[in-house]
């Protein structure tokens, strides 16, 4: 019978040095990710680009496991004419709110403080992600300083980061 023992830390148990420097380039780049991921829509929630209006969320239909496709009329502030867009998946039909129309003109995004909360869930994720990355980096580079510090550091921040994920969900939900 095979033993599935405990892995020993040798030879071919360990990336290398070029291995954990890669394992670190990639470990920032998916923390960074969520940050450019998210600029187009918090660009558009806190109003820096985009038509202001009001989205009337019409219809929403379920695509199955917890998914859902909604539609809806926006309609600007400046008198100009409704036009059909994408609305959030977290809409609800009849939902009527404040929201910025995409500079393309197919969805609304909505707008003011839920808005941005909202638009602030995807980068407090990534907050969550580079909270550790101090101590990979002491790991990566083969530091033996202690690291206690900065997984303690981590935690802090990685709190942090967890708090806005909540708040922007509920913000999103809302």
């Amino acid at each position: 019978m095979a033993d599935f023992g405990t892995p020993t830390p040798g030879p071919g148990n360990d990336p290398g040095p070029v291995g954990r420097i890669v394992l670190l380039l990639l470990w920032f780049v998916l923390g960074v990710a969520p940050f450019l991921f998210s600029l187009g829509d918090l660009q558009l929630a806190t109003g820096s680009v985009g038509t202001p209006g009001t989205l009337t969320v019409e219809q929403c239909t379920e695509l199955g496991q917890g998914r859902y496709d909604c539609t809806g009329t926006f309609a600007p502030d400046d008198g100009g004419p409704a036009v059909a867009v994408d609305a959030s998946p977290d809409s609800t039909a009849g939902d009527v709110r404040r929201a910025q129309l995409a500079p393309e003109g197919d969805r609304a995004v909505p707008a003011g403080t839920a808005g941005v909360l909202a638009a602030l869930t995807v980068p407090f994720l990534g907050v969550v992600v580079l909270a550790f990355l101090p101590a990979v980096a002491l790991w990566a580079l083969g530091s033996r300083r202690s690291k206690r510090p900065a997984l303690v550091g981590g935690v802090g921040v990685a709190a942090i980061g967890a708090v806005g994920v909540v708040v922007g969900m509920v913000a999103a939900y809302a």
